[in-house]
């Protein structure tokens, strides 16, 4: 008989709105630190590549959003183990929690096969897109070290999905901050020649990335088989045994989280195209409030991964009024933590984007003007940003993707990018009419999918 986490059960003894504001904060924490902490990974091996020279850093941007292209959409399947594992365990259900996990395994292993040679041959592809010849071989290069850290990568995010779906949160942020260190550890080292090992240059990024994706991997795979509590779930027990209803049901639930990804990170690529558009100093300047909003982005879309386990697993046990009060909780943390970065960034843009440049340099002073007005327009993106990812989340633990990611691609692009070229371009407010319109699409997003997530909580009721 295998025994469940004893967390799930913890919940339904406490319907209080304090007990649930307590759990989603519990939770939400070291899923957000290991968000930033992630993200502080990716930024560490740009900006010591970066030490090299530009062509280097120039390959390294290149195909590091190559390789994030191919992640991000292969972590769609990842994402869909969480509403399955949260509610199977809602339900009390080991066996099914154990096959959605041994299954999303398999789905990312094969994803990252087929995606292989994608990675493995991209300097022709990145040829074909005007690239220059010398970057296109260096990125080709680098990608040819890297692409074995997709393997890694997807698979622990499986894990991460099947450890956060009980409720075991620390794990994910001390494991993620191991990574961190260690990736910068190496990175030092390898890319130098520090510490007595290989001057390796960029191609010492790869290897540094590869070996924490393997580390992180590994570290969760040791926790799960230490711990009675996980452990008892028999995770690798009879690994190569299919379970193809499992695995399409995987399929079903993670394309369209996938393209909903894809299309996200396809409306911040379009952005950046359109401001370039305008010119060098608008460009860099839009870099600087995409970063800024990127970095505040990591605390709703911890908080999304926590509405998708704690109303997963009320929703799993038919417990209706758990379902509203988690969600409502996760909601309203999420708005007051965006309002608070919004006024932050209103408050003080020009302290904040100064924070990205040398004031030294000649053309800073025009940078930051151009920025100030887009930082400020940041805080009421992030706002609705941080709105919509928390919805889709409360979509994804009632395993609801499909009709969410048609709302989505409705919102990011007739509405978003369309209203960004009419007031960038046809209105002709530049920088500042192409950020309202995507602020514009990502109210659309919001609103929709809570409408949505409304209309579903409604239909289980009667």
């Amino acid at each position: 008989m295998v025994t469940l986490s004893a967390a799930p059960e913890a919940q339904a003894s406490d319907n209080s709105w304090s007990g649930h504001v307590r759990a989603t904060v519990a939770l939400g924490l070291p899923f957000v630190g290991a968000q930033l902490a992630q993200m502080a990974i990716n930024t560490t091996d740009v900006v010591m590549v970066g030490w090299l020279g530009t062509t280097e850093l120039a390959a390294v941007v290149l195909s590091s959003q190559v390789f994030f292209i191919v992640f991000i959409f292969g972590s769609g399947f990842a994402s869909a183990v969480v509403p399955l594992v949260a509610q199977a365990i809602g339900r009390g259900d080991a066996v099914r929690a154990r096959r959605s996990v041994r299954m999303g395994m398999w789905v990312v292993i094969a994803y990252g096969a087929l995606t292989a040679p994608i990675l493995w041959f991209s300097e022709p592809i990145l040829l074909r897109l005007g690239q220059e010849p010398d970057i296109a071989a260096l990125a080709q290069s680098y990608l040819r070290i890297l692409q074995w850290g997709m393997f890694p990568a997807l698979l622990l995010m499986v894990m991460r999905s099947f450890v956060g779906a009980l409720e075991r949160g620390s794990v994910l942020l001390y494991v993620t901050l191991g990574m961190f260190f260690l990736n910068m550890f190496l990175d030092y080292g390898l890319i130098f020649g520090h510490f007595s090992l290989p001057t390796l240059g960029l191609h010492g990024a790869a290897i540094a990335s590869v070996t924490a994706n393997l580390a992180g991997f590994g570290l969760m795979v040791a926790y799960v088989q230490s711990r009675p509590q996980t452990q008892a779930y028999e995770i690798f027990v009879r690994f190569w045994r299919p379970d193809w209803a499992a695995f399409r049901e995987i399929l079903g639930l993670g394309l369209p989280i996938s393209f909903t990804i894809l299309a996200e990170a396809g409306l911040f690529t379009a952005a950046s195209l359109l401001m370039g558009l305008l010119g060098k100093a608008e460009l860099a300047a839009h870099g600087i409030a995409l970063q800024l909003a990127s970095i505040a982005f990591m605390i709703p879309l911890g908080l999304a991964q926590v509405a998708t386990v704690r109303v997963g697993v009320a929703y799993g046990r038919g417990d209706q009024l758990g379902v509203r009060r988690a969600a409502l909780s996760v909601l309203l943390i999420g708005l007051a933590i965006s309002a608070m970065g919004g006024l932050l960034f209103a408050v003080a843009p020009a302290a904040l984007g100064g924070l990205f440049l040398d004031t030294t340099q000649p053309d800073a002073r025009e940078v930051l003007m151009l920025a100030v007005p887009l930082i400020v327009a940041a805080g009421a993106f992030q706002m609705f940003d941080g709105l919509q990812a928390v919805a889709a989340g409360l979509l994804r633990s009632h395993k609801d993707t499909t009709i969410p990611m048609i709302l989505a691609l409705i919102a990011y692009w007739p509405i978003g990018f369309f209203c960004a070229w009419l007031f960038g371009f046809v209105f002709e407010w530049r920088g500042i009419g192409i950020w309202m319109g995507f602020v514009l699409g990502l109210a659309a997003a919001a609103i929709m999918l809570c409408v949505r997530f409304w209309f579903l909580v409604r239909r289980h009721q009667h």
